[in-house]
């Protein structure tokens, strides 16, 4: 059988603005260096989703030796009508040398000049958006010092 082309949602379902707290370093393991960064908040906005990400959250991520940030987030969203949505989240993020460090000292840059992608599932209890339970979507992303922000599209 045949698998059909891979294709995304024209359009955003929704964008993601999560807020962060400060990095904690664990220093290079056999890994890479390890950093946690907690996320403490921010909002959700979009025509599938309105409503705001909970405190609690985090980005567990691997400096990798070639240079490239290997996220692993977790964290949970409430929308407006109270539903709560579990959210996980695992990308990459890489550009060239000049411009990551332009992004770790809090600069804002033109997220065209670096990778940032991430592939998200869901996790619900609420009947009315059970269809995330169903799908996977990908974000492509854009980090400033203390926020990361996410487009996030339908795999179709």
């Amino acid at each position: 059988m045949k698998a059909p082309p891979a294709m995304i949602s024209k359009e955003p379902l929704f964008r993601i603005i999560a807020e962060l707290g400060e990095m904690q370093l664990f220093g290079t393991t056999p890994y890479g260096e390890r950093r946690i960064i907690e996320i403490i908040g921010g909002r959700v906005e979009g025509a599938m989703l309105e409503g705001k990400i909970l405190p609690g959250g985090s980005d567990w991520q691997i400096i990798r030796s070639d240079g490239v940030t290997d996220i692993q987030a977790r964290y949970a969203i409430e929308t407006t009508s109270g539903a709560r949505i579990l959210v996980r989240s695992d990308g990459l993020r890489h550009g060239p040398p000049d411009i990551i460090a332009r992004i770790a000292r809090g600069e804002n840059v033109d997220a065209s000049l670096y990778y940032f992608r991430t592939i998200m599932r869901y996790e619900t209890s609420d009947p009315s958006f059970d269809r995330l339970n169903k799908m996977i979507a990908l974000a492509y992303g854009e980090r400033t010092l203390m926020t990361v922000k996410l487009n996030v599209h339908e795999i179709l």
